[in-house]
C-alpha cells in the first residue's frame, strides 16, 4: 500500500511522494481503511494531489480512503530545496543545447513552433527546458495548458512541469488579462532571474522562446546565454522573410551561430479534402536559409489539429502525433543541429599564475 502511494508523482515538481519525502503517514486499518498524510508543497495543489493518492490508495485494495494534506514546515523546506540542488548537482552532466527561436514580426507562429519541438524532445526522453522570454506577448502557458504561479524552495523558483517540458514564463505570475509594462532595465532583470534564479536542474536542452524583432529582450538573452543558437521561424511570405532577415543579422553581429531555419504555415490544409493551398505564398523560409547561409530544417504545415491542440493547451505532437503538422514538427526535432557559439568575440575570464 504504502509504496503504491509513495509511487504518486507530486503535481508541481513532478517528482514522487517518496523521492520529495513528502508522505508522512499511512495507516491500514480494517476493512480497508486507509489513512494517509501527505505534506503539500504548493497549496493550491492540495486537491489535485490528494485525488491522486486516493485513487493509488483505492487501486492497492483501500475500500474507505481518507486523506489529510498538511504544509510543509519552513525546515522540511529548507531540507527538500537542499536535497533537490543535490541531486542536481550529482546529475548534471555537460551543458545543455540551447535554442533562442526568434522572428522578426509577430503571428508567424513562433511560440507554436517551440512549444511543439521542446514537447517532441521531451517524448524521446530528453530533459527539455523552456524559458519564455517574450514578456509582454506570452504564450507559452496558454500552448501547455498551466496557468498557475511556481512554488520556491530554498529561493528558487521550480519550473513547472508540463508535457514533460520544465516551463517558466511571465504569465504564470500576472492574470491572463493584465498587461505586462516593462521597460529596459526591468526587462534584463526579469529574464536574469528567470536564467539565475530558476532551478532549472541538469538539462539536454532549453529553449528560449524571444519575443518578435530586435529589441531588448533580444539582446539580453544573446547576453545572459551566451551558447545559444538562434532558430529563425518565418512564414512564406515576403513581409516575415524580410523582417526575419534582421533578427539573423542581429544574431551574427553578436557572434551567436544560426541553428537553422523553420518556415511555418507553409500550407494551409483543407479539414475535409486535404487540399493544401499556400496561402502566404512559396518559398520565404528556403530564401532565408540560403540570405543567412543555414539549413531550411522544415515547412510545417496549417492544419486544424495544430490549431485546435493550441487552444486546447496541449503540444499536438502529444495531442495528435498523426496530424501532418506534428509529423512535420517532430521531424523537424530530430535535425536540431547542436551548435556552439565560436570564441570569437566573446569575453574570456583571465587568470593570473
Amino acid at each position: 500500500m504504502r509504496a503504491a502511494i509513495g509511487a504518486v508523482r507530486d503535481p508541481e515538481l513532478d517528482r514522487t511522494l517518496d523521492e520529495l519525502g513528502t508522505l508522512d503517514e499511512v495507516t491500514v486499518g480494517r476493512r480497508g481503511r486507509v489513512q494517509i498524510q501527505v505534506a503539500l508543497v504548493a497549496d493550491d495543489q492540495a486537491a489535485a494531489l490528494a485525488a491522486a493518492v486516493r485513487r493509488a490508495a483505492q487501486d492497492a485494495g483501500g475500500t474507505r480512503v481518507d486523506v489529510d494534506t498538511v504544509p510543509l514546515p519552513p525546515q522540511r523546506r529548507a531540507e527538500l530545496a537542499a536535497r533537490l540542488a543535490g541531486d542536481t548537482g550529482r546529475s548534471a552532466g555537460p551543458a545543455p543545447r540551447i535554442y533562442a527561436v526568434a522572428s522578426g514580426k509577430g503571428g508567424v507562429g513562433k511560440s507554436t513552433v517551440t512549444a511543439n519541438l521542446a514537447a517532441a524532445l521531451a517524448a524521446t526522453g530528453q530533459r527539455v527546458g523552456l524559458l519564455d522570454a517574450d514578456v509582454w506577448g506570452y504564450s507559452v502557458p496558454q500552448l501547455f495548458g498551466v496557468h498557475r504561479p511556481p512554488v520556491v524552495l530554498g529561493g528558487k523558483m521550480q519550473p513547472i512541469p508540463a508535457h514533460g517540458v520544465s516551463l517558466m514564463s511571465t504569465g504564470f505570475f500576472v492574470d491572463e488579462d493584465d498587461p505586462v509594462v516593462w521597460r529596459g532595465p526591468m526587462l534584463h532583470k526579469a529574464l536574469s532571474q528567470f536564467v539565475t534564479d530558476v532551478a532549472w536542474g541538469p538539462l539536454d536542452v532549453l529553449f528560449v522562446d524571444l519575443p518578435p524583432g530586435t529589441g531588448d529582450a533580444t539582446l539580453s538573452v544573446l547576453e545572459l546565454l551566451p551558447d545559444a543558437a538562434l532558430l529563425a521561424v518565418t512564414t512564406p511570405q515576403t513581409a516575415a522573410r524580410v523582417v526575419a532577415r534582421r533578427v539573423i543579422r542581429m544574431a551574427a553581429d553578436t557572434g551567436a551561430p544560426i541553428a537553422g531555419v523553420v518556415e511555418n504555415m507553409a500550407d494551409a490544409v483543407c479539414g475535409t479534402c486535404g487540399d493544401t493551398t499556400a496561402v502566404f505564398g512559396t518559398g520565404g523560409g528556403e530564401a532565408l536559409a540560403a540570405e543567412a547561409g543555414t539549413t531550411l530544417l522544415g515547412r510545417v504545415p496549417l492544419d486544424l489539429a495544430l490549431r485546435e491542440a493550441a487552444d486546447r493547451g496541449v503540444p499536438v505532437v502529444r495531442d495528435t502525433p498523426a496530424a501532418i503538422s506534428a509529423r512535420e514538427l517532430l521531424r523537424i526535432a530530430e535535425l536540431l543541429p547542436a551548435t556552439r557559439r565560436p570564441l570569437v568575440r566573446r569575453s574570456l575570464p583571465l587568470a593570473v599564475v
